[in-house]
């Protein structure tokens, strides 16, 4: 089972050395590749050969490059190997449009309900509206309660002369550790033979991640939870232990149907459940996380 995340900050050398990805810096540290999720490269002096590059495909495991913000710029993934990709893509063209929009709807209100949950345990105001906006979300969202509720909530959450769209310490937080988990969702769906450009909702035509940015959306409090507790230095950088506890929240623990575990594992139980979707045309097949806290998961042995 994958529960690493690993983020290099400092000049190495990246090689493979058999089952193991070996990173070359004052000493060798050795990391069983099979134990991987995603790795963070976040230095402008690190070399990697193609053989880890091909095991990073061979194990399923996320590779992200940062540009020069220090900020995800691109990500390798699995190329489909998926034995019934092809079955796969042909439930995605052919599911019909009313599951979709009614698969949309039971995201958003996931998603509105982890953002009161939230505001509760950041002792915030508003948990009242944001029930509200949840039980009246209807097929497809079609009143854009999605929106409403977000207005509402980060005005909340961040003060109200907060915005989204701002050059700020918050916005940039919340950009990276929304960049890790989408690259986290676009992996599983990969591995699982999906395509993440289909989406339920989001239809770019310029977006390769749309069915991420669906999935995305109840995940997204937990980034939101961490960044309302951060406290902003003086230069509002993000610095590489702030980077690594963003990425660190793929082991937070999340509430799902079948009991509580780690974001990584939610994130596959959430693709299961959307692969499931696609096979019965049935949105109550989806299973999706609950805010709990920032926990991170206790592994057992």
């Amino acid at each position: 089972m994958v529960w690493r995340s690993i983020m290099i900050s400092r000049p190495a050398r990246l090689r493979r050395e058999h089952y193991s990805l070996a990173v070359e810096q004052e000493q060798t540290a050795f990391v069983p590749f099979e134990d991987i999720a995603v790795i963070v490269l976040n230095h402008p002096e690190i070399t990697l050969t193609h053989p880890v590059l091909s095991a990073c495909g061979e194990y399923g495991i996320s590779l992200f490059a940062t540009g020069t913000t220090h900020h995800p710029s691109g990500v390798f993934l699995p190329f489909l190997p998926h034995s019934r990709a092809t079955r796969w893509m042909r439930l995605q063209l052919n599911l019909p449009r009313p599951v979709a929009k009614q698969a949309w709807a039971t995201i958003v209100r996931k998603k509105i309900a982890n953002q009161a949950a939230c505001l509760q345990l950041a002792n915030r105001e508003g948990i009242d509206r944001l029930k509200s906006y949840e039980q009246r979300v209807r097929s497809g969202d079609s009143d854009n309660l999605e929106g409403q509720a977000a207005a509402f909530y980060f005005a909340r959450l961040f003060g109200k002369d907060f915005r989204r769209n701002q050059i700020h310490f918050v916005n940039a937080a919340l950009d990276y550790g929304y960049a890790v988990m989408r690259g986290a969702i676009a992996r599983a769906l990969v591995s699982h033979g999906l395509l993440p450009s289909l989406g339920l909702f989001h239809a770019s035509e310029q977006n390769a991640f749309n069915l991420a940015d669906d999935i995305i959306e109840p995940f997204r409090s937990l980034v939101d939870l961490f960044a309302v507790n951060l406290a902003i230095p003086d230069d509002e950088i993000l610095q590489p232990d702030i980077k690594a506890a963003l990425i660190n929240l793929l082991n937070v623990d999340v509430f799902m149907p079948r009991g509580k575990m780690s974001v990584l594992s939610a994130i596959e139980q959430s693709v299961e459940s959307i692969a499931r979707l696609y096979e019965r045309n049935d949105k109550a097949c989806l299973e999706l996380p609950s805010l709990i806290g920032l926990a991170s998961h206790q592994l057992e042995y």
